[in-house]
């Protein structure tokens, strides 16, 4: 439920999508070791911006573009020994690609040992490349290198292709990147810290309305305003334990960045161990909030914690907040790990500290607030069997994100034990039982006799009732796109298409034709006809008087698959694409070959020859619409002009769709 609401609240906040621009990210820079007197090792550094990944040597065939090394052997007279080699970089499960996959982040190195004749003072080579992040990934690059030998402390050239000035051809300058690349990154990363500290500011007041906390909050009040000699210093007592509760909890969070640190957090949402241990302990939170058991601390920690609160002071203060801390853990402990490990897996070393503090002010308001406006208090609700209600409700929650991670370890092991049927099954049962204990139909252990049911517990009865009867039709093939970041992909299924299915149905341009033209292709599931040459979709756009939309894609395009899966499926979008438009789809990571009288001279890259497929369509993008990243969309008139500006990756479906219906528009 925690990424259901992160994801909501993402959305609200809005996605940041990149203009028009050419991205450089990585930059290139060679230098030779010396081992004997005729070994060496060409060393070839990767320096690459925050944010982007650069993919290993070593990809399954099927996923992204392989970084790849090439060198001249000068005829044999260099004798290459071995593979090059590569440092361990990281390994994960990538959801788009459904493989394991090895990066690498902010710096790479590589070497390749050689054996060389006394009288070569250089070697050359080249290195294809493709990166991404988390928003775009940009084409295969091919960059030139030049190791110079003798000169180990130099710093050779990379191509002068990209954006690198003349001197680059020189061998005095690496493949240079603009710094305005990495703004997307730091938009999204600024995001998702705001997206965890709401989120567990929410899940703290949450925490306040459980049996462990919420009796606290008069009982603590009332001390500071009875025990304090005036009304301000009782304020100010009440104010220093609420910043005593979250310095507790904050630090508490800076002891999980610490321990993991920023590689073992990346490595936590796609190792199957972790996953699996976060599996069995969400179980365990879930049953504990169910009524089965309760965890608490030592009760001598609360002991001699609740001596040293008798002592005067701020230090006695503390001690009383760490007294509470401790005594609510029964409470407050499922709902701090699942923050905690929820902040982890994001992979940012700031977001287990960014989300107790979000946590620790929603419970220490309060305290504070209260204490100046006593009167207030008498507006709260009492204590009752009501607390243990939501405790129910949250174990509940606890349970189905649960399955969540099992379902990652499941993904990554390829088991198919629990594929989207599956998975839908369970939530479907999760959240029907939840239903049926809100409407008071199932009793649990510590529930107060339920003579009836308020109208808040009836309403959110029937909210859960909805969401479990909104689910149900994903059993037989409906995207459910309000919860398609938690259940498998739709097609790690029995039945990818979905019982019933009719591929060709309703109507469209795909199935107004009896064959296929040359040179198109159905795009499944919804099978859109769209071409894969530029010069035939647009013959055929001119022979059936609609405009074009170029999508400059990648089959290694994270969120061009992102874009195909959650916004071209809508019926708004998919009526355009199937009879509005002639989509041509140009893939910029297409290695297969040209025909030799089609392959050119680069005008990007003066000297680089455009022998395959993917070169070309790159090419294309970067001289005329000044982008070298994936997707980029594009509506064009029969002269090749732009009927509206082009966008990259859009989720927001209503822009999407706005977008399409202007350019329409100016086309008509």
């Amino acid at each position: 439920m925690n990424k259901f609401i992160l994801i909501v609240l993402v959305a609200l906040i809005g996605q940041f999508k990149g203009s028009a621009q050419i991205f450089e990210p990585v930059t290139w820079s060679t230098t030779v070791e010396k081992i004997s007197d005729s070994e060496y090792n060409l060393v070839t550094t990767a320096t690459i911006d925050k944010g982007w990944h650069l993919y290993s040597q070593d990809v399954p065939e099927g996923g992204p573009i392989p970084t790849t090394f090439t060198y001249d052997d000068q005829g044999g007279k260099i004798i290459i020994l071995g593979n090059t080699s590569e440092e361990d970089g990281h390994t994960i499960n990538d959801p788009v690609f459904e493989m394991e996959i090895k990066f690498f982040e902010n710096r790479a190195t590589f070497k390749q040992k050689v054996e060389i004749p006394d009288e070569t003072s250089s070697i050359s080579g080249t290195v294809e490349f493709m990166v991404c992040d988390d928003t775009k990934c940009l084409p295969p690059t091919e960059v030139d290198l030049t190791f110079k030998i003798g000169v180990p402390d130099h710093s050779a050239s990379s191509d002068a292709t990209q954006g690198a000035d003349a001197e680059a051809q020189k061998g005095d300058s690496v493949y240079k990147t603009p710094s305005k690349s990495t703004s997307s990154t730091n938009n999204s990363n600024s995001r998702s810290l705001w997206a965890i500290f709401i989120i567990a500011f929410f899940s703290g007041f949450a925490a306040l309305l459980t049996p462990c906390v919420f009796p606290m909050i008069p009982l603590t009040v009332s001390f500071f305003t009875k025990q304090s000699k005036t009304k301000a210093q009782g304020i100010r007592n009440a104010i220093y334990y609420g910043i005593s509760i979250v310095v507790i909890y904050v630090l508490l969070g800076w002891l999980v960045s610490f321990i993991f640190g920023a590689d073992a957090m990346n490595a936590l949402s796609t190792n199957v161990w972790f996953n699996l241990a976060f599996f069995l302990l969400l179980v365990v939170f879930a049953v504990s909030f169910l009524g089965a058991f309760e965890i608490t601390l030592p009760q001598s920690w609360a002991n001699k914690v609740d001596a040293q609160s008798n002592r005067s002071g701020l230090i006695g203060i503390f001690f009383m907040a760490l007294a509470l801390a401790i005594v609510s853990f029964s409470c407050t402990g499922p709902i701090v790990g699942t923050l905690l490990v929820e902040a982890a897996v994001g992979g940012n070393t700031v977001g287990p500290i960014i989300g107790m503090l979000g946590f620790s002010l929603a419970i220490a308001l309060p305290f504070a607030l209260f204490a100046a406006f006593p009167g207030w208090m008498n507006s709260l609700p009492k204590s009752g069997g009501w607390l243990n209600t939501v405790k129910v409700f949250l174990g509940f929650l606890e349970l189905a994100l649960a399955f969540k991670f099992l379902s990652q370890a499941d993904l990554v092991l390829q088991l198919h034990l629990l594929e989207r049927e599956v998975f839908l099954a369970i939530w479907i049962a999760i959240f029907g039982a939840l239903a049926f204990y809100l409407f008071g139909k199932i009793q649990l252990p510590h529930d107060s006799p339920v003579t009836y049911i308020s109208v808040g517990r009836l309403s959110l009865g029937l909210l859960v009732l909805s969401f479990t009867i909104y689910m149900i039709p994903g059993l037989w093939g409906a995207p459910l796109n309000l919860i398609s970041a938690f259940p498998p992909p739709q097609h790690y299924s029995e039945s990818p298409y979905g019982v019933g299915f009719t591929k060709l149905g309703g109507g469209g341009s795909a199935n107004s034709h009896e064959a296929l033209l040359q040179g198109a292709h159905l795009l499944e599931p919804h099978d859109i006809l769209a071409f894969d040459d530029y010069d035939k979709g647009l013959a055929y756009a001119k022979k059936v008087n609609k405009p074009v939309m170029i999508d400059f894609t990648g089959w290694a395009c994270v969120n061009c698959r992102k874009m195909e899966q959650n916004v071209w499926p809508k019926p708004q979008i998919l009526d355009i694409l199937k009879n509005d438009v002639v989509l041509v789809s140009l893939y910029v990571d297409d290695k297969r070959k040209l025909p030799e009288d089609q392959i050119q001279e680069s005008k990007v890259r003066p000297g680089k020859m455009l022998n395959t497929i993917g070169k070309l369509w790159t090419e294309l993008q970067i001289l005329k619409y000044k982008s070298n990243t994936q997707p980029l969309y594009v509506l064009m008139d029969h002269n090749e002009e732009n009927l509206i500006d082009p966008v990259a990756y859009t989720p927001d479906v209503d822009e999407f769709h706005d977008w399409l219906k202007r350019g329409i528009a100016n086309f008509e």
